[in-house]
């Protein structure tokens, strides 16, 4: 008897599970779109190479055409669907939006789930190709607009709206350093002096 070729998994999306039956070779980007109606994530290339369909896997970024969907079970995935809280934009979502980070817009779920975890991955002080100084004691590098292409990189616009994603991410990551720097303050003044 032949081994089965699908099965049913469970999907961890924007903080809700979706059980589906699913061909094993289902890409994640399939079963978004095609099984669950997940329609932002958006298929270009389907090879990988545009960025298109980038969603986070456990704040990661992955391009979900290239992922197997069962791959994906037990994993947090977060598409464009999850970004926002509620009806207000995630910051952003804001920035593209303020500075023209878009133009057609099919390339933006991409863009965005990339920006948030460019961001993440500065904040965190991973380098970059074009970071000058990789040594640890060096600190984390400025986050010029050289560094967000390299780190954007992945992600093409066929529109060429990429002055305004470096400007839309850039302020982003100004707008979550600035509220990172808040919250530490609090988190500080919070706490009872040592005596």
């Amino acid at each position: 008897m032949a081994p089965s070729t699908s099965s049913a998994i469970t999907l961890n999306i924007n903080g809700e599970k979706y059980t589906l039956p699913v061909d094993h070779r289902t890409t994640l980007l399939d079963a978004l779109r095609e099984h669950l109606d997940l329609t932002g994530t958006k298929k270009g290339c389907d090879q990988g190479q545009c960025g298109a369909c980038t969603v986070l896997l456990d704040g990661r970024r992955a391009v979900a055409c290239l992922q197997l969907a069962v791959a994906a079970e037990g994993r947090a995935i977060t598409t464009i669907e999850g970004v926002a809280d509620g009806d207000r934009l995630h910051p952003v979502q804001q920035a593209f939006l303020d500075l023209d980070g878009y133009q057609c817009g099919y390339c933006t779920p991409g863009q965005i789930c990339s920006a948030l975890a460019v961001i993440e991955e500065h904040a965190a002080g991973w380098p970059s190709a074009v970071t000058g100084d990789v040594r640890p004691e060096a600190g984390v590098p400025a986050l010029t607009a050289e560094e967000i292409r390299e780190r954007m990189s992945g992600n093409l616009c066929r529109c060429g709206a990429y002055v305004s994603i470096v400007q839309a991410v850039a302020r982003a990551a100004e707008a979550s350093a600035s509220d990172a720097s808040t919250t530490r303050a609090d988190t500080f003044q919070d706490k009872e002096p040592v005596a």
